[in-house]
């Protein structure tokens, strides 16, 4: 195997309008596509939880054609089930943002009333902290 780099990261959300507001509004993402698509067939069925006819699904990037990115998805008039991980639990349990000015982020994401999970990372350092997303997933955000 000759990997690359990873493509994407992909979440599913109960109100992609909602998580927007963080990720985009908050965060400063940028959206390049957000589409609906059809999961009935395809072996999509196989992947999923629960019977599924489509998705809504947003692709975000930190700037124009960047790597990694980010699709979330949801499933319009459909109910999204399940709780978000902790950071000791299987499963991933969280994303970490690189910024360039930790302490500007802090006040722009209090000052966007942003409920922070902790203020200082694992180690126990003010090198990162976290946050929630609107489903209450744990985003970090570390000193670049």
């Amino acid at each position: 195997m000759d990997c690359v780099n990873v493509s994407h990261i992909a979440f599913c959300v109960r109100d992609i309008d909602e998580s927007l507001k963080f990720y985009r509004d908050i965060v400063g993402m940028i959206v390049d596509f957000d589409r609906v698509q059809d999961t009935t067939g395809g072996g999509l069925p196989a992947i999923y939880a629960h019977s599924r006819n489509n998705r809504r699904q947003v692709r975000l990037r930190f700037a124009e054609d960047a790597d990694p990115h980010f699709i979330m998805t949801t499933h319009p008039d459909d109910v999204v089930d399940g709780e978000p991980i902790k950071l000791d639990q299987i499963g991933i349990s969280h994303f970490s943002f690189s910024m360039k000015d930790l302490s500007a982020t802090r006040k722009h994401l209090t000052d966007n009333g942003v409920k922070f999970a902790s203020e200082m990372n694992a180690a126990g350092t003010d090198s990162s902290f976290f946050v929630y997303d609107p489903d209450g997933m744990i985003v970090q955000f570390d000193q670049a």
